[in-house]
């Protein structure tokens, strides 16, 4: 009987071609994870693993350095995609790594490039099906353990690894996989994104070097199931594999706000009512926003001391995104959150969760958003699905507006942003992706 990391391969590298819209949501994605690569590469977290491996990058520069340098970078605003089926942030993982590992094969084509991605993300949502999201709600960031396995599945495909150095990547990758959710907030958490790319990368060099793991690693005694399963999983006997591909089915959720994705319906919830209400700020009495237990749990800062907690903060994203009308990355700087963070309408603002009885048997419930009024209303509006899902799409001014945006924050002059969008969108006939989304 094969295992299940056997199972993913042998469906990953059983699937020999991709329908249309498959190959446009993951150029999509890359194109999106490269606009937040380039707008984080500045940021605190970024800089600080450049300097840390400095002597690496100044001497050769492995891929496994430039894979968590790039990931952390693209993870480091919080502004990179979410996928629902690994709880993780997939794209900023998996791009990365997969430009890194191809300056190791020389010239890597954009549907090389595709099809990698495309592997890596299939792998992760098998790898979470048999623990998401009783694996999250532990307190595990799958981008971090998830991302580790999945990516190291794509990694493997892009280095034309065989079938059985592939199962003992994602072996290898489980042994490295580790991120709590108690970082959150701090500069480690983009850090995360780093180790997972990094991990699948140097997993993929060492089975293809020769080291061997357990097969069984994931449901086997003392494996990723029992130890880091939490108490809800339920394993991979119902695993199976259909015709189209998951992000056909479950796509990903591209970010339109630059904050913790459990923010974001509630945001978008309250714009609604904004908007729909006509409502200012004088209108307000108090704003509640009901949300799930791991989503109360990861916005831990009701008074945030910095760019990195006010994106964990409900009340800060929903008070700035009520006054300005948005969240854009200029809301998220050191300055303007020390000048915002005693706004009056912070502390109007409440969150409050269901309870762990209330999810049972349920994947994912509403985000409500109520608003008070002063003379007694209570206007209610809720969301399941964000922005930016495949249920309530961006469509494509909105994304290359956001690559606009991410790219100008880096300094970029419009006429280079405006020339690298067309190449970003012409990716699948690119002969060398390092060329169009290489970054130094």
């Amino acid at each position: 009987m094969s295992s299940v990391i056997q199972t993913i391969a042998q469906q990953i590298e059983g699937r020999k071609s991709f329908s249309p819209t498959a190959i446009q949501r993951a150029q999509e994605a890359i194109a999106d994870t490269y606009a937040v690569m380039v707008a984080g590469k500045a940021e605190a977290a970024t800089q600080a693993v450049r300097a840390a491996f400095s002597a690496d990058i100044s001497t050769y520069y492995s891929a496994s350095t430039r894979a968590m340098v790039d990931a952390t970078a693209a993870h480091s605003l919080d502004f990179d995609d979410n996928f629902h089926p690994a709880r993780a942030h997939a794209s900023a993982v998996l791009v990365p790594a997969l430009l890194a590992a191809s300056r190791l094969v020389g010239a890597t084509s954009g549907s090389q490039l595709v099809s990698a991605y495309l592997a890596g993300l299939e792998a992760q949502a098998a790898v979470g099906f048999g623990v998401v999201p009783s694996h999250y709600n532990l307190g595990w960031h799958g981008t971090s353990t998830i991302g580790s396995i999945g990516a190291a599945a794509g990694v493997s495909h892009l280095l034309g690894l065989s079938l059985e150095e592939m199962v003992h990547a994602m072996s290898i990758a489980t042994s490295l996989a580790c991120g709590p959710k108690g970082q959150f907030g701090t500069m480690v958490k983009p850090v995360h994104a780093g180790f997972a790319a990094r991990n699948a990368v140097d997993s993929a060099l060492l089975a293809k070097a020769g080291l061997r793991g357990r097969a069984d690693i994931l449901e086997g005694k003392q494996g990723f199931l029992e130890l880091t399963g939490g108490p809800e999983a339920r394993g991979w006997d119902g695993l199976t594999f259909g015709p189209e591909h998951v992000i056909e089915t479950r796509g990903l959720v591209t970010k339109r706000h630059p904050c913790c994705a459990s923010t974001h319906r509630a945001v978008d919830a309250l714009l609604d009512l904004k908007q729909d209400h006509q409502l200012s700020f004088n209108d307000i009495d108090r704003i509640v926003a009901k949300v799930g237990v791991s989503a109360a749990k990861n916005l831990a800062y009701p008074d945030p001391e910095d760019e990195m907690q006010a994106r964990f903060s409900m009340q800060y994203c929903l008070a700035t995104a009520f006054t300005t009308g948005r969240l854009a990355l200029s809301d998220f700087t050191p300055e303007v959150v020390r000048q915002r963070k005693c706004a009056p309408l912070m502390g109007r603002i409440e969150m409050v969760s269901y309870t762990p009885e209330d999810e049972r048997g349920w994947e994912r419930l509403p985000h409500i958003v109520t608003v008070i009024t002063r003379d007694g209303q209570h206007l209610v509006t809720e969301r399941l699905h964000a922005k930016g899902a495949i249920e309530a799409p961006m469509d494509e001014n909105d994304r290359y507006q956001k690559f606009m945006d991410c790219l100008a924050w880096a300094g970029m002059e419009k006429g280079g942003s405006d020339s690298k969008w067309q190449a970003v969108c012409q990716l699948s006939h690119t002969t060398n992706v390092v060329d169009v989304l290489g970054m130094d």
